[in-house]
């Protein structure tokens, strides 16, 4: 069973056995068919949806996932997750940041953070224009920004290091 965040905003309860797919405890029959190691086509309520894993950190279980060009960022916690949160001793699990990355190419439209600013887990660091969308790009853990290699107005290559902590 895993607990799935959806934006920050979004809960679900998915549950998956064998080939039949439950959530929030209601059965969900789709048409799923991987076409790339990244790529998937589903049918589901006779609508069609393209979903791509853009990209997914293992360490932390957080995935950019686009949906019909629409970008979804997605939490995982399965039950150890959940097991290690409940007895408080989640932040074992943190991990440490030293730079950001471009999850994707785009246009900087703005810069929330300065070299020297702190930031905590989900601060808002910047917005990336990508595919005429508006992306905020959030701290992926607490930190002091060492080095902002962007402003408003740049251009960006997928991978490229933006800020360093």
């Amino acid at each position: 069973m895993y607990k799935i965040k959806v934006n920050n905003s979004f809960d679900f309860s998915l549950e998956k056995r064998d080939t039949q797919l439950t959530i929030n405890d209601q059965e969900i029959n789709a048409d799923i068919r991987q076409l790339s190691p990244s790529v998937y086509h589903l049918i589901y309520n006779l609508g069609s949806y393209s979903a791509e894993v853009v990209s997914f950190d293992k360490d932390t279980k957080l995935a950019v996932i686009k949906v019909n060009d629409s970008l979804y960022y997605v939490e995982a916690k399965d039950q150890y997750d959940l097991l290690l949160e409940k007895l408080g001793l989640s932040n074992l699990n943190s991990v440490k940041v030293s730079e950001v990355k471009a999850p994707m190419p785009g246009l900087v439209l703005k810069v929330f953070v300065t070299e020297g600013n702190e930031v905590t887990k989900g601060d808002n660091l910047f917005i990336l224009e990508a595919m005429k969308m508006e992306n905020i790009i959030k701290s992926p853990a607490d930190g002091t920004i060492k080095k902002l290699k962007i402003k408003q107005g740049d251009k960006v290559e997928k991978g490229q290091v933006l800020i360093g902590f």
